[in-house]
């Protein structure tokens, strides 16, 4: 089994990864991580990150997150997904983002959100 991560270099990115490290540990699996963007590299974070089994996969296409995570958690049959939330103004939390929502309403698998310490 996997625990699927979206990573991206910006603050929530980072959230989801150690959140999806914590996952990985305490269910003694992999860990998957899809870069959002091809500048993306989670090299750094997960050089952080000692004693983890992990996999980086190739990041998605442009606009086309939601479905690349979708996708890798399906055929991986994931036990979740983590994906980092930005922090919104009031007005933006009435507005999830796209490729959020998407994910959260069409995952097979629990979806984990994280936010970004303050």
């Amino acid at each position: 089994m996997t625990i699927v991560v979206g990573f991206s270099t910006r603050p929530e990115g980072a959230a989801a990864m150690a959140h999806a490290a914590a996952e990985a540990r305490l269910r003694n699996t992999r860990l998957l991580v899809v870069p959002n963007t091809p500048e993306d590299d989670p090299a750094e974070t997960l050089s952080r990150l000692p004693g983890l089994e992990y996999q980086v996969l190739a990041p998605s296409e442009a606009g086309l997150l939601a479905e690349r995570l979708i996708e890798v958690a399906e055929a991986e049959q994931a036990e979740a997904i983590v994906i980092g939330l930005r922090r919104r103004s009031p007005t933006g939390k009435l507005l999830l983002g796209l490729n959020a929502q998407r994910i959260l309403l069409d995952a097979g698998c629990p979806v984990h959100a994280v936010k970004a310490p303050d």
